[in-house]
């Protein structure tokens, strides 16, 4: 007997044997068991969630010899047909083949005919989407008042593009797609029946990479499979997939949290030698730093199970939130943005040093003009700035306007930084103005990375790194101004 893939080996024959979409099955159910029966079902939903196999499990409901209900016996005649593709009452139709109104009408001429065999003639229309306009038209009177005899059981990956006039004439079911922990827990109990061996680092990489998708997920599995001869194995799987080992994303993370670029770049060759999807390791990237901000943010939530769980407790105490963030959202833009890259390992590259390049600095600390830092950055447990004042930019004198009276120090705390951020020689503590200005995201890091060169009245003069003054734009360069303005109780130009 020849081979039979896993995907249709292991296809559930009944509704207790399908994975997640209780949502679905449980309204089935009940409409089955209590005889509330309508006459048009749409299922959609993604790939390989299960659409097809729910509706031909409902016409087995349907057409069983036990009687209609939630669980047919399998054993009749009418199951086994099913089950085989062969129930003369159940009639499949792949709509994206037979799209023509020609097809459509030849089908709907057969409508009135009653069973064969079976209780009720099923029409099962795979991807229904693709029937054009003229065949929906003639689809639609039958789909409103069928038969008694006749049930329409409509699948699609696609539900917008369906008329507005066939769904309102359906009950919609929407399939979910299957989280990866419920993936490889099935994965896991199929291999135990096939007495496979297989470690569950490997299924939880299968369970990923199916992206929702339990056909794909078997799909995957029957190559694991083939690929490691019998066994699967986590290294298999990742060099079958061109992901990298997790312990490599980690290093890469930890040379972006250090700020040094030589590493990083460093990481990214070691990772090139092994061919890697680079999508797919920064959408890696991204997953720890989300796993990273939850162990910052709320560390109890944090997975007990996490393959890397100590390097990322590690990394949430090294990195500053900010800088997190800050990272995540660049990785975010940088995976959209990287097919347009003219080299993939080059636009990955770019995506990281983008990350440095944009990371906030810490008070004193002066914008790059040349090139970058040899050296990595230490570490920073956070943005210490009770001690910046000595090191901070300052501006020239302002000879065409009053300085601003500074506010009274308090007496208990000698040390504190003074609150004006203009002195009385007219010097600008440009950081702590900064920080006392009310910008977010990404004009704040902008404004941090400047320096105050010269003021004239109320005209000031701001320096900023050439890398970055293509992101100045008017639009920012006004709110600037006009939050300058604001703080100082009087307009200010740059």
């Amino acid at each position: 007997m020849s081979y039979q893939v896993l995907a249709r080996k292991w296809r559930p024959r009944t509704f207790g044997e399908m994975v997640g979409q209780e949502h679905v099955l449980q309204a089935l159910i009940n409409a089955l068991d209590r005889d509330r029966l309508h006459h048009a079902y749409l299922f959609t939903g993604t790939r390989g969630v299960g659409k097809t196999t729910v509706a031909r499990i409902f016409a087995k409901s349907l057409n069983c010899e036990q009687g209609v209900g939630s669980t047919p016996c399998g054993e009749c005649s009418a199951c086994t047909e099913i089950d085989e593709g062969r129930f003369v009452d159940l009639i499949e139709v792949d709509a994206a083949s037979r799209t023509k109104v020609e097809d459509t009408r030849e089908l709907l001429d057969n409508v009135q005919y009653a069973p064969t065999r079976g209780r009720y003639k099923v029409y099962l229309i795979d991807e229904v989407h693709m029937l054009s306009a003229h065949s929906f038209n003639a689809l639609l009177k039958t789909l409103e008042e069928p038969p008694p005899h006749v049930k329409f059981l409509l699948a699609t990956t696609d539900p917008q593009k369906l008329p507005a006039t066939v769904l309102s004439r359906c009950l919609q079911f929407n399939l979910k797609r299957l989280a990866p922990e419920l993936i490889a827990d099935y994965l896991a109990k199929l291999l135990e029946q096939e007495s496979i061996e297989a470690e569950p680092a490997a299924l939880k990489q299968l369970a990923r990479a199916a992206d929702g998708s339990m056909r794909d997920a078997l799909s995957l599995l029957d190559q694991a499979i083939a690929h490691g001869g019998g066994r699967v194995i986590e290294a298999e799987v990742r060099a079958m997939l061109g992901t990298l080992d997790q312990g490599q994303v980690v290093e890469m993370l930890q040379a972006l949290a250090a700020g040094d670029a030589a590493a990083v770049l460093a990481a990214v060759a070691a990772a090139g030698e092994r061919a890697p999807d680079y999508e797919a390791l920064l959408a890696e990237l991204l997953g720890l730093l989300q796993q990273v901000a939850i162990a910052q943010q709320v560390p109890e939530a944090l997975d007990d199970n996490l393959d890397a769980r100590e390097a990322v407790l590690e990394l949430a105490g090294r990195m500053p939130p900010e800088d997190v963030q800050l990272y995540y959202q660049i990785g975010l833009i940088g995976r959209r943005d990287l097919p347009l890259a003219p080299d993939l390992r080059g636009g990955l590259e770019m995506v990281l040093l983008r990350m440095l390049a944009f990371r906030p600095q810490t008070a004193g600390e002066a914008p790059a003009a040349g090139p970058a830092r040899s050296q990595p950055a230490q570490p920073r447990p956070g943005r210490p700035r009770s001690s910046a004042a000595g090191a901070a930019r300052k501006a020239a004198p302002d000879t065409g306007a009053a300085a601003l009276e500074p506010e009274a120090e308090p007496a208990a705390a000698p040390r504190a930084a003074p609150q004006a951020p203009i002195d009385d020689d007219g010097s600008c503590d440009w950081i702590r103005l900064v920080e006392q200005l009310p910008l977010k995201g990404v004009l704040r890091e902008l404004a941090m990375n400047c320096a105050c060169r010269a003021r004239d009245g109320d005209h000031w003069q701001l320096v900023v790194d050439p890398a970055h003054e293509q992101l100045l734009s008017a639009a920012r360069r006004k709110r600037l101004a006009e939050c300058l303005g604001e703080r100082l109780g009087r307009p200010v130009r740059l």
